[in-house]
C-alpha cells in the first residue's frame, strides 16, 4: 500500500509516503526569504506522494526560530514560487505548514514579547541569535496573555498566510496544532488558563483553533486544509495535560464535517506516549476522513499502520535528511543512509552541506 496513488482534492498522490515538515533554517538574510538552494532541497525530494515544507511563520510574531521562512511578505511569496515550480516540475505536490509558535519564541526573534494564550512561561529553548552574532539555542521570553484583538489578528494572519501560500503554487496548507505551539497551546489546560470564552471547559480551549480552522477553510477550501496535532507529546509542556486526548477527540468530531485534506498525528517525539491499536481504532472511529501518522516510523511499521486501516498517509522526517531518494529505496529495499551525529550538526542553518549534499541511488 505504500506505493499505491491515494486521491486527494488537490490532486492524486503518486504515493503514500510524506515528507513531513522540518526546520532547516536556511533562507536568505535579510527578511527570510526562501531561496534556489532550497527549492533545490525540496526539487531533490519530490518524489513523496507529499511533501509538507517545513514550518513557515504566519506573521513576525509567529517566528520562534531564527533563519525560518516566512508567508507574509510579497518576498516571501515569491522566493517560494521557486520551490513550488520546482516541486511541480518533477510531478510532485507539496503543501506549506503555517505556524506560530505562541510563548515557545524570544523576544529578539519574534522583535516583541511572544504571546500566548496566558502569560505562562515553561522552561524551553529555541533557535536564535546569541551575543556573538552567530546562532544557537536561547532560553525563551516570558509571554503576554493574548487580549480578544491579538486573536481576532492572529485568525486574520492565519487566513492571510494560507491565502499566500495559494498564491506561492502550494497544494494546500497544514496547520500547526502540534508540539506545544500555539494552537496547541489554546487546546492545553495547563497553557490556557483564561477566564474567558477562549479558556476553561474543552470546547472553549477548542474556540480559537477551531476559529481558524474555518476561516482558512472559508478563504481557500476545506480540500487544501490539513492540521497537525500531537495529543501524545508533550513537546514544549512541563506537565501532563489530563484530558487532551478527550480535548482532541472532541475536537476531530467537529472536523469530520469539513473533510479536511487530511488530520497528521506527530508522534513519539521527545516526552511522549506510544500509541495503542485502541487509541488508533478510536481515532479512526471518531474520524473517518485522510489520516496521516509521523514519527521514527520504518517501512514495514508504516505498511502495517496503512494495511490496518488506521492510517492513510504515512510521513517521514529524518529519514528524508540523508536520503533525498527514500521512494526509491524503500521500493528497492535498500539501506537508508544514517541520520546520524553529523547529520544532527548541520540540521539548522548553514548551506547546501548536509542539506542537498546527500547522494541520491543511482
Amino acid at each position: 500500500m505504500l506505493f499505491s496513488e491515494f486521491p486527494m482534492a488537490s490532486g492524486t498522490l503518486a504515493n503514500r509516503i510524506v515528507m513531513a515538515p522540518m526546520t532547516r533554517s536556511r533562507t536568505t538574510q535579510p527578511g527570510d526569504v526562501p531561496n534556489d538552494l532550497m527549492a533545490n532541497y525540496y526539487q531533490q525530494r519530490a518524489s513523496a506522494g507529499l511533501i509538507i515544507a517545513e514550518g513557515t511563520p504566519i506573521s513576525a510574531v509567529a517566528r520562534g526560530y531564527s533563519l525560518t521562512p516566512g508567508i507574509y511578505s510579497q518576498q516571501h511569496i515569491e522566493g517560494w514560487k521557486k520551490t513550488t515550480t520546482a516541486v511541480h516540475k518533477q510531478g510532485g505536490k507539496i503543501f506549506l505548514q503555517l505556524w506560530h509558535v505562541g510563548r515557545r519564541s524570544h523576544t529578539d526573534i519574534a522583535g516583541q514579547q511572544p504571546v500566548a494564550p496566558s502569560a505562562i512561561k515553561q522552561p524551553d529553548q529555541v533557535y536564535g541569535p546569541l551575543a556573538d552574532g552567530s546562532f544557537g539555542m536561547v532560553e525563551t521570553s516570558i509571554p503576554r496573555a493574548m487580549t480578544n484583538e491579538d486573536i481576532e489578528q492572529t485568525t486574520a494572519d492565519f487566513v492571510q498566510a494560507a491565502r499566500n501560500a495559494i498564491e506561492a503554487g502550494f497544494d494546500g496548507v497544514e496547520l500547526h496544532g502540534a508540539h506545544g505551539y500555539l494552537l496547541d497551546q489554546f487546546m492545553r489546560f495547563v497553557s490556557n488558563q483564561r477566564q474567558d470564552e477562549y479558556g476553561g471547559s474543552q470546547q472553549n480551549r477548542l474556540r480559537f483553533p477551531l476559529e481558524v480552522i474555518n476561516a482558512v477553510n472559508d478563504a481557500i477550501g476545506a480540500d487544501k486544509v490539513a492540521i497537525r496535532l500531537s495529543p501524545l507529546v508533550g513537546e514544549g509542556f512541563k506537565e501532563v495535560d489530563s484530558d487532551i486526548i478527550e480535548v482532541t477527540e472532541l475536537l476531530l468530531k467537529q472536523l469530520a464535517p469539513m473533510k479536511l485534506a487530511y488530520v497528521h498525528f506527530s508522534e513519539n517525539i521527545g516526552d511522549y506516549t506510544e500509541a495503542t491499536d485502541s487509541f488508533r481504532q478510536k481515532i479512526r472511529d471518531i474520524y473517518p476522513n485522510p489520516i496521516m501518522v509521523a514519527g521514527k516510523l520504518t517501512q514495514q511499521s508504516a505498511q502495517a499502520l496503512l494495511e490496518k486501516g488506521y492510517v492513510d498517509l504515512v510521513a517521514f522526517g529524518t529519514p528524508y535528511v540523508t536520503n533525498p531518494d527514500l521512494v526509491q529505496r524503500f521500493k528497492q529495499n535498500m539501506a537508508l543512509t544514517e541520520f546520524d551525529a553529523d547529520a544532527r550538526l548541520t540540521l539548522y542553518g548553514g548551506d547546501a552541506e548536509g542539506y542537498t549534499d546527500y547522494a541520491a541511488h543511482t
